[in-house]
C-alpha cells in the first residue's frame, strides 16, 4: 500500500467474510458496544489512516481506535524500532513485582516500562509530577487516581464530578460517570460523589452563561463549597475529577471562564484536581495534554489509549508511602505495549506531530465550515480532537452509516455529535479526502 496515493475502495460492507468473523466472535463474546461490522485484516496492507478489511475493502480510519492508535496503522516510527526487538516469552510480567531491562543500560535498546515512566515524568514536569503507576487501561488509571486522592486526603469522603462525564466502566470509575444512564444503572456506587454542570458553551462567561454552571455571575460549584452557605464542606472533599475536554459526553470544549473558576476553587480550597486525559492527552489536541490549553493545573493525570497502557501520574507526595496501597496490575509489565507507548511519545515530540495536529485540525474545521452543510449545527475541535454536531441524533446516525458505506470510519459521541480522530501524522491530502467523503455522506443524509 502506497500511503501517498491510497484511497478508500469498497464494494460490499460488511462482506461475507466480515459477517462470518462477526458471527464467530459473538459465539463467545459478552454483549458490548460495536460500532460497525468492520473486521480489520491485520495481515493485509495498512498504513497511516488506511486499512483493509477481511473482504479486501480499503477504508480510511478517522477514529484512530478511539485515540488508542495515535499514529494510525503500521507507522514506521513505531514498527522499525520494534522490528529489532528480539521477541521472548513472556511478553507480560508481574510489573509491580519484577523488573525488566532491554539493553546494557537504561539508555540502550528499545524502551520498556521504565523508559515509558521516565518519559511521562518528563512531559508532566511543568505540573511538578515525578511519579507514575502503570496499569492496563484508562479505567484502572482512573481507579488508581481516585485511590491515591482518597488516601492523600486523610479520610475526606466527598468527590466532585461533572454532568456528561465519562471515566470508565469499572465500579469506582462508574460512580463518577454522568453521561448515559445505562453505564451506571443497577450497579453499586461510591458514596459522596456530587456533580455540577460542565460548560458546553466554549464562548460563555460568568455573566453570559448558557450551560448552567454560572448563575447571576456565581458558579454552582462555588455555592456548593461556600463555607457558610454551601452544603459540602470543602475540607471534606478528597478530589475533583474532570476531563479537560469531555469525550463520550459529546466532545464538549469548555470556556476559559469555566476552567478559570475550577482552577480558582481547587486552589482556594486546596482540593486535589484529577485530570482525566485518557482521550484528550498524548498530543491529540496540539498540546501534550488537554489541560495545557486551560488555566487548570492538575495534581494527578490519568492517561491511557495512545500510551498503550494505563498511567496514573502525580507527585511523589500524593502517592501513598505504603508499598501495598497500589500494586500488582499488569500494565507495568507489558513489555511491548510500554515500548509502543514510549516510542509514540518520542515520535510525537521529535517529528513535530503536535504542530501537525494543530495545522491539520484547522484545515478540517475550515474546510467543513466553508461547505455550509445541511443539518450541521457546529464544527469544533482542538488539534485533531474534532467534532461535527448535527440538528438531530437521527441525522448524525445516518451520516455515520453513509460515511461508512463510502469507506470512512467515524465515531458517535454525546447525543448528536460525530467525532473525528485522524492519526496525528495525517497529511493535507488525507484531510482533504476525508472531508470530501464526509461532505458527501452529509449531503446524502439530508
Amino acid at each position: 500500500m502506497d500511503r501517498d496515493t491510497a484511497a478508500p475502495d469498497v464494494t460490499d460492507l460488511p462482506g461475507d467474510r466480515a459477517r462470518e468473523w462477526v458471527e464467530y466472535h459473538h459465539e463467545s463474546a459478552a454483549p458490548s458496544t460495536y460500532v460497525y461490522e468492520f473486521v480489520w485484516d491485520r495481515n493485509a496492507p495498512a498504513e497511516g489512516p488506511f486499512c483493509t478489511d477481511v473482504d479486501g475493502n480499503v477504508l480510511m480510519d478517522f477514529t484512530s481506535h478511539v485515540a488508542a492508535a495515535p499514529l494510525g496503522y503500521n507507522n514506521p516510527l513505531i514498527m522499525e524500532p520494534l522490528a529489532e526487538f528480539d521477541l521472548v516469552d513472556p511478553l507480560k510480567i508481574a510489573g509491580q513485582d519484577f523488573y525488566v531491562a532491554g539493553g546494557e543500560s537504561p539508555d540502550d535498546g528499545v524502551p520498556g516500562p521504565s523508559g515509558l515512566m521516565d518519559r511521562l515524568t518528563d512531559i508532566t514536569d511543568h505540573y511538578d509530577m515525578d511519579t507514575v503507576f502503570l496499569s492496563n487501561s484508562g479505567a484502572e488509571a482512573v481507579e488508581n487516581a481516585i485511590k491515591i486522592a482518597y488516601d492523600e486526603s486523610g479520610g475526606a469522603k466527598h468527590a466532585i464530578t461533572f454532568d456528561g462525564a465519562f471515566h470508565g466502566r469499572t465500579l469506582g470509575a462508574l460512580s463518577l460517570n454522568r453521561s448515559k444512564s445505562v453505564y451506571r444503572r443497577d450497579f453499586p456506587e461510591i458514596s459522596g460523589v456530587h456533580d455540577v454542570p460542565f460548560c458546553d458553551d466554549r464562548h460563555c462567561t460568568a455573566e453570559t452563561c448558557s450551560c448552567g454552571f454560572f448563575a447571576d455571575g456565581v458558579s454552582q460549584l462555588r455555592r456548593k463549597l461556600d463555607p457558610d452557605r454551601g452544603h459540602i464542606d470543602p475540607d471534606d472533599v478528597a478530589y475533583l475529577i474532570m476531563e479537560p475536554i469531555q469525550g463520550e459526553g459529546g466532545y464538549r470544549f469548555p470556556s476559559d471562564a469555566f476552567t478559570d473558576e475550577i482552577a480558582a476553587l481547587v486552589d482556594e480550597h486546596d482540593i486535589t484536581l484529577i485530570a482525566d486525559e485518557i482521550q484528550s492527552g498524548v498530543g491529540r489536541t496540539g498540546e501534550l495534554w488537554g489541560s495545557d490549553h486551560y488555566a487548570i493545573e492538575p495534581d494527578v493525570i490519568s492517561s491511557a489509549k495512545g500510551l498503550r497502557v494505563g498511567a496514573t501520574v502525580s507527585r511523589s507526595d500524593v502517592f501513598p508511602e505504603e508499598t501495598s496501597r497500589i500494586s500488582s496490575t499488569w500494565g507495568a509489565g507489558d513489555i511491548i505495549a510500554s515500548a509502543q507507548g514510549a516510542l509514540t511519545l518520542d515520535a510525537i515530540r521529535e517529528h513535530d506531530l503536535m504542530d501537525n495536529a494543530t495545522v491539520r485540525g484547522r484545515q478540517f474545521k475550515e474546510t467543513m465550515r466553508d461547505a455550509d452543510l445541511p443539518g450541521v449545527t457546529d464544527i469544533r475541535g482542538k488539534g485533531l480532537l474534532l467534532a461535527v454536531e448535527f440538528d438531530s441524533k437521527e441525522r448524525r446516525d445516518a451520516v455515520l452509516d453513509r460515511a461508512f458505506s463510502r469507506g470512512l470510519l467515524t465515531l458517535a459521541c454525546g447525543y448528536d455529535v460525530l467525532r473525528i480522530l485522524p492519526p496525528l501524522d495525517v497529511t493535507d491530502r488525507e484531510i482533504e479526502l476525508g472531508c470530501e467523503l464526509l461532505t458527501a455522506a452529509i449531503e446524502d443524509a439530508a
